[in-house]
């Protein structure tokens, strides 16, 4: 994070930042793990464009999947990793950051 330039967009993670894997990561975030359905259902994505964000996130690391079978059935469970949990953080203090300084300009021009 840049502490000298809240405004800093360089500091905000991108990888996180897109709003769909904003919305994975923050539901992963929330709960131990997720199966595929269940995530798709909370983010309102379709089996398609969440499969494409949701490796996006696994190349960074941010995202485990485990592919099972649930009787016959295929079933993925999604985990948010340490790493991800590290750098959900960091996009939240940087948000933080952002809208301290941003309220705080704001403030002062009243």
């Amino acid at each position: 994070m840049a502490d000298d330039n809240p405004f800093d967009q360089a500091a905000i993670d991108e990888v996180i930042h897109g709003r769909l894997r904003l919305g994975v990561v923050a539901y992963l975030s929330s709960v131990e793990s997720a199966l595929f359905s269940e995530l798709r259902d909370k983010v309102g994505a379709t089996d398609g464009n969440l499969s494409a964000h949701l490796r996006k996130l696994e190349e960074a690391g941010y995202v485990k999947a485990e592919k099972f079978f649930a009787g016959r059935k295929p079933q993925t469970r999604l985990k948010l990793t340490a790493h991800g949990r590290r750098a959900w953080q960091a996009w939240l203090r940087q948000m933080e950051s952002l809208i301290g300084a941003a309220g705080a300009a704001e403030t002062r021009r009243s």
